[in-house]
């Protein structure tokens, strides 16, 4: 994971959100990155016609701790080798073509996902599922696909996980639940209207929340006590199944199984062979 990459791909993806003259100055490092790291705040400020407090206010709006862990993370971008980008397949595509598009994708995906990661968050959110009584898990459409992989992964690991797809069964669930349980909330775009008011429920009753969503301020994220980002992956026009969304979200649950998993090894490697047990035992004639 990377505290020295991602600047770049944060910027692109908000930049369309930023006040104006927050913009002009995301725009001049877009346009010019090589040249913008070597800057101070005040000439960047004077570069992009703006000021040194603009520059600031830019890292605090990207969500950093300042212009230096701007830089560095664009520095950091800039010593990776160029990608294609995000590609459509075209009518009557070569199945050749398609192959290498939809992988090209899925790995730009998970680069990006990664980039922007930050570690500091990834333990609050591995340190909630630890302590955590019970984990409901949130997500509709292409996004309960990734709730419910949560789900098995953590019942496998004795962790009583339950993902939820009704708005009802959720509200229920989540109305005899408090402090010593967890809600996740998974939402691509970040403004999925149920996702929120079931965590504005859940920090009613004094519930933990996670929340999983593109970079960037949204309802889920601002409704969520950890933030855990995936990439923008700007979907292709040809938007089967919410591809690269899907894929980067279940990124993210596997990173944060595997981190669970090495934080209380014995235990998860118990708790697997047992699973694993049970399964065999079915098999038997």
């Amino acid at each position: 994971m990377s505290h020295v990459k991602g600047g770049l791909v944060i910027l692109k993806e908000m930049v369309h959100a930023l006040p104006p003259s927050e913009q002009k100055i995301a725009n001049y490092i877009l346009n010019h990155p090589k040249e913008s790291i070597m800057l101070t705040a005040l000439t960047l400020g004077e570069r992009s016609k703006t000021s040194s407090a603009a520059v600031i206010r830019l890292c605090k709006s990207l969500g950093f701790n300042g212009f230096q862990e701007l830089k560095i993370r664009v520095a950091g971008d800039l010593q990776e080798e160029s990608v294609k980008g995000y590609r459509d397949i075209e009518p009557n595509d070569a199945f050749n073509n398609i192959i290498d598009k939809v992988t090209s994708n899925t790995i730009q995906t998970l680069k990006e996902t990664v980039d922007i990661m930050r570690e500091d968050n990834l333990k609050a959110a591995v340190a909630a599922l630890s302590n955590a009584k019970s984990v409901i898990l949130l997500g509709f459409g292409a996004s309960f696909i990734a709730a419910k992989d949560a789900e098995q992964k953590f019942i496998r690991i004795n962790k009583h996980a339950q993902a939820f797809s009704d708005v009802h069964m959720a509200a229920t669930s989540i109305a005899n639940k408090g402090q010593d349980d967890l809600v996740v909330g998974i939402s691509f775009s970040g403004k999925t209207k149920e996702v929120t008011r079931l965590l504005e429920l859940a920090k009613q009753k004094n519930v933990k929340t996670i929340g999983i969503t593109k970079y960037g301020k949204s309802p889920v994220s601002n409704c969520s006590d950890i933030r855990l980002y995936t990439s923008a992956a700007r979907e292709a026009a040809f938007r089967s199944g919410a591809t690269s969304s899907r894929i980067a979200q279940l990124h993210i649950i596997d990173i944060l199984f595997m981190c669970l998993a090495s934080e209380e090894y014995e235990e998860t490697v118990k708790h697997l062979d047992e699973t694993r047990e049970a399964v065999a035992f079915l098999k038997e004639r």
